[in-house]
């Protein structure tokens, strides 16, 4: 205060009357502040609400905010970017979320008859048939906000959905009764269903429900073209495009028909499949890692020397440790032990600095990146998910790291918990827990 009063001296000596006009307005003014109500918004005990948050390409529909295509004012231009995360305005609590190739999936485990809602691209009615309302016959090729999509379910307010999955054009959703639900484009027998020569996928009313089998289906993920169904036995089955050995049942053609994997997973018990590009990962319930498809990116390197694998074989990753969790992307793969640490392996932004390109072997990413410091000796990666070519991390306090680089970016300063993080081809989802007083 000084500094600036004895720098604004001599304008102070010369307009003494104005200051005091000055001064007195300022006094005034302060006043009144203080004489303001303040309004406590939340109290200790308030409950978390949860959000969900979007961000990345918006040009196809699939962030579910139509301001981003259609501007509300001629002024505007389409933004083709969401940069950073912004709120999807939904008032149903959203349990699950996938993100496509330009589009998305969001469910609820709601006992309502509306379950899952869809937006972005759907030119393979991968997002389900929306009726035009200029055309009663004809549906939207692009859905712009989060659209209710109706499924043949026997008992729709008993059965829940537990998650959503998307690949390049098509869509699994798992429920909890009534078993996998497949929509969109089936030309490799991706949707589980008979591959019909010649059939349009474009404004199909379709939604296959996928055969049984041995056990209940417990996780469902989808490829680029392919499907894998994890049962509550630990086995997997496969169906889908097999060109990459991707569907890893010992050959590379088409398979419509869900079958069950064998190769060094044969009698083990799997408690998670991972695959979004044309490479698949599974972790079984003593840690261990197994990995098939397409091995151009060095993603199968540490085992067999063949750019695609057909059947499942053991990846002896000892330095890792007991595996908990992994994702691959498109060129890489991610995973993280008990301990908390992350290890990436295959090729591009691996998230270990620019010239780091390309490992067969797992490299560790110092857990510095993550959060952990002398201040938050506790922290630890729970989770990691991968894009087509980025990867994300979740932390045991809730906080994510993203890119890449893995650069610190949690990206709220209210009192937010990041509970589920999905990532697209080039945008994302993000489900949060926080205090309705944040937005």
């Amino acid at each position: 205060m000084w500094t600036s009063l004895f720098f604004r001296g001599h304008c102070i000596l010369k307009c003494k009357g104005h200051l005091q006009r000055h001064l007195s307005a300022k006094v005034s003014k302060s006043r009144e502040q203080d004489e303001l109500p303040v309004f406590q918004y939340v109290g200790e005990r308030a409950k978390r609400k949860e959000r969900v948050f979007v961000w990345g390409f918006s040009h196809t529909g699939a962030l579910g905010i139509p301001s981003f295509v259609i501007p509300e004012t001629g002024r505007k231009k389409p933004k083709k970017f969401q940069l950073t995360p912004y709120r999807l305005d939904m008032d149903e609590k959203i349990s699950s979320a996938a993100c496509g190739y330009g589009f998305t999936l969001l469910s609820s485990k709601t006992a309502n008859i509306t379950k899952i809602w869809g937006m972005g691209l759907n030119k393979d009615s991968q997002i389900g048939f929306h009726r035009s309302r200029r055309d009663r016959t004809k549906g939207y090729e692009y859905i712009l906000e989060p659209s209710p999509i109706p499924l043949p379910l026997d008992k729709p307010q008993e059965t829940k959905v537990l998650q959503v999955s998307c690949g390049r054009a098509h869509s699994l959703i798992l429920t909890d009764k009534e078993g996998v639900f497949s929509l969109g484009n089936n030309s490799y027998g991706q949707c589980a269903r008979e591959v019909i020569e010649g059939e349009i996928y474009s404004e199909s009313q379709l939604i296959h429900r996928v055969r049984e089998l041995d056990s209940r289906v417990v996780q469902v993920a989808c490829g680029q073209d392919h499907s894998l169904f994890r049962t509550e036995k630990g086995e997997v089955y496969s169906c889908g495009w097999g060109a990459d050995g991707q569907t890893g049942l010992g050959h590379f053609n088409v398979c419509s028909n869900p079958t069950k994997l064998g190769g060094d997973m044969a009698g083990v018990n799997i408690v998670q499949v991972a695959t979004y590009g044309d490479c698949c990962l599974a972790v079984s319930e003593e840690g261990q890692l197994y990995g098939w498809g397409n091995s151009e990116y060095l993603q199968l390197a540490c085992v067999t020397d063949s750019t695609q694998v057909n059947v499942p074989q053991h990846l002896p990753f000892q330095h890792v440790g007991k595996v908990k969790h992994v994702a691959c992307g498109g060129t890489g793969c991610i995973a993280v032990n008990g301990d908390g640490s992350v290890f990436v392996w295959g090729y591009g932004i691996l998230g270990k600095g620019p010239n780091f390109l390309e490992a067969q072997q797992p490299e560790i990413i110092p857990q510095s990146l993550f959060g952990l410091s002398d201040f938050n000796p506790d922290i630890r990666v729970t989770k990691v998910f991968s894009g087509l070519g980025h990867f994300a991390a979740l932390n045991s306090d809730c906080s994510w790291r993203s890119s890449g680089c893995f650069l610190r970016c949690r990206p709220y300063g209210g009192s937010c918990e990041i509970i589920y993080v999905s990532r697209g081809s080039s945008f994302c989802q993000q489900r949060t827990s926080e205090c309705c007083s944040f937005l």
